[in-house]
């Protein structure tokens, strides 16, 4: 699996979110797994990146003032 650049170079969301998202995902799944890094024997950062820039992460922004 490759990380999608063209993905990542068109996108105009916030970048800074998404980096969050990213780290938290991928703390969660190095500390407990997933069936697909498991299964097809791939790398936690490429999976959660292809995950968060395709948006198949739901996520909100908590606004902690």
């Amino acid at each position: 699996m490759s990380i999608p650049l063209d993905v990542l170079i068109d996108n105009e969301s916030n970048v800074y979110e998404m980096t969050c998202v990213a780290i938290s995902l991928s703390n969660v799944l190095a500390a407990h797994g997933d069936i697909e890094i498991e299964n097809n024997n791939q790398k936690v950062v490429s999976t959660v990146l292809e995950r968060v820039l395709m948006e198949h992460v739901e996520y909100t922004s908590d606004d902690k003032e």
